[in-house]
């Protein structure tokens, strides 16, 4: 098996997962999920004919995301029989006025995101939780987060803005649209 791409995808109690082989485009080696953070966490993993491979409860209590994804990076190493990751790819719900493309995350872009949370308070913090895990795990491992709000900002500050006095748009106050990456990748689909 070569090195593969782990794509996760946060959200206030589940962490889904894809590892893709990153050499052949778009084939995924496993797909999996931890469902029920909060309340009855349960992993279940996938290989690409849609079999089970992996399948486990845990106990409720103290199990958040940052245990989540500790789990997922030890499942992911057990499925990929010891090879490396090449690098996490994260969706990200709100990249603010300052990102609006993918970027590499380092401690500095991470605090910039954390900063964002009251913006997206039930999702910022949970898609940040697994980035923060893996730069204290493994942080030679490069990271780079994509974001839902990225694919709206190339819209004109026309319609981006609300009828508002301008200072509330310096602030930072604006239509920032959501859902982007589904989007974005629809349009590149659907483009040719």
């Amino acid at each position: 098996m070569s090195q593969s791409i782990a794509v996760i995808n946060a959200g206030s109690s589940s962490i889904k997962f894809a590892l893709y082989d990153a050499v052949r485009e778009e084939i995924c080696l496993f797909r999996g999920q931890i469902g029920g953070i909060g309340v009855a966490p349960r992993l279940k993993v996938a290989d690409p004919k849609g079999e089970i491979v992996e399948e486990r409860a845990f106990v409720s209590e103290g199990f958040d995301h940052d245990a989540a994804m500790r789990e997922i990076l030890s499942v992911g190493a057990k499925l990929l029989r010891g090879e490396p990751v090449a690098a996490f790819g994260h969706r990200v719900v709100h990249g603010g006025v300052r990102y609006v493309s993918p970027v590499r995350v380092t401690s500095g872009v991470l605090d910039d995101l954390a900063r964002l949370a009251p913006l997206a308070p039930l999702h910022q913090p949970h898609n940040l939780a697994p980035i923060r895990t893996i730069l204290n795990v493994a942080p030679e491992i490069p990271q780079v987060a994509c974001f839902d709000t990225a694919f709206h900002r190339s819209q004109s500050l026309l319609a981006q803005a609300f009828a508002l006095p301008r200072r509330f748009t310096d602030a930072g106050v604006r239509r920032y649209g959501f859902h982007g990456l589904s989007y974005e990748f629809l349009v590149a689909r659907f483009a040719n």
